[in-house]
C-alpha cells in the first residue's frame, strides 16, 4: 500500500499553492463597477416636489420640441403619457357639448336642450382610440418605433390644436360673424397643419421610404379630426 505522504500531487501552474486559505472577497453587482454614490441614487427615495418638477421639465421640453420640431429624437428617446394626457383632457372639456338652460324642449319641459356638441368621454375616446389607430398602421407598415412611442409622440403633436382651440374660443366670445368665422376657419388650419408636419418630424424616419405616404394619410386624418371638432365647435 502506498505511503500518502510521498504521493506528488501536481499542482496546475494557475493556482497559487499558498492561497487556499484566502476566501475574502467582493461581490459586485454587474453595472455598478465604478459608478459614485451619486449615480446610485434612487429616485424613490427623492421627495415628491423634486419628482414632479423633474417631470414637468420634461414635459415642458417636449411642449417646445413640438413647437420648435428640429431635433428629431427628443421625444422618442424618454417617452411618457404626461403630456398627451393633459392636452386630450383639455381639448374635451373645451369641446364638449352643454345643456342651454333658457331653452327648453316644449314637449317635456324639464328637459334641457344641448347644443349639440359632444361628449367629454367621446372626445376623450376618440383622441386615444385615434392615437392607437394611427400607431397600429405605423407598425403594420414595418415602423421601427414602439408603441407607446407613437403615442407619445402623436399626443404631443396636439399642442398646436389646443392653440388654435384657445384661440378661437376667445374670438367666440364676441358676436359670431362671417369674418371672425374666416379667422377661426385660419387659426384651426394653422394649428392642423402646424401638428402634422410636428408629427411627420418625428415619426417620418421610423418608416420605410416606400411606405412614408401610407403612413402619413392616417396621420393626416386623425388631426383632422381634431381640427373639425375645434372648429365645428360654437357658443349657439
Amino acid at each position: 500500500m502506498a505511503d500518502v505522504d510521498n504521493t506528488n500531487i501536481e499542482i496546475p501552474d494557475f493556482v497559487d499553492p499558498g492561497g487556499y486559505g484566502e476566501v475574502s472577497g467582493q461581490m459586485a453587482v454587474p453595472g455598478t463597477v465604478g459608478k459614485s454614490e451619486a449615480e446610485e441614487y434612487n429616485t424613490l427615495d427623492e421627495p415628491v416636489r423634486k419628482t414632479f418638477m423633474r417631470d414637468l421639465n420634461a414635459v415642458g421640453t417636449k411642449f417646445f420640441h413640438v413647437l420648435y420640431p428640429k431635433e428629431k429624437k427628443t421625444l422618442l428617446k424618454e417617452w411618457d403619457l404626461w403630456g398627451p394626457l393633459i392636452l386630450c383632457t383639455f381639448i374635451a372639456m373645451m369641446v364638449q357639448g352643454s345643456q342651454d338652460v333658457p331653452k327648453v324642449i316644449p314637449e317635456d319641459p324639464e328637459i334641457l336642450k344641448h347644443d349639440g356638441g359632444p361628449e367629454f368621454a367621446q372626445v376623450f375616446v376618440i383622441v386615444w382610440l385615434g392615437a392607437a389607430v394611427v400607431t397600429l398602421n405605423t407598425k403594420l407598415l414595418g415602423g421601427t418605433i414602439s408603441f407607446f412611442q407613437s403615442v407619445c409622440v402623436l399626443g404631443y403633436c396636439l399642442l398646436p390644436p389646443c392653440f388654435s382651440l384657445v384661440f378661437c374660443r376667445l374670438i367666440l366670445l364676441a358676436e359670431p360673424n362671417r369674418f371672425l368665422f374666416a379667422i377661426r376657419f385660419i387659426a384651426t388650419c394653422i394649428g392642423f397643419v402646424w401638428a402634422t408636419f410636428a408629427a411627420m418630424v418625428f415619426l417620418g424616419d421610423s418608416q420605410p421610404s416606400s411606405r412614408k405616404a401610407l403612413a402619413v394619410y392616417p396621420i393626416f386624418f386623425f388631426y383632422f379630426v381634431i381640427s373639425w371638432l375645434i372648429i365645428s365647435h360654437t357658443n349657439v
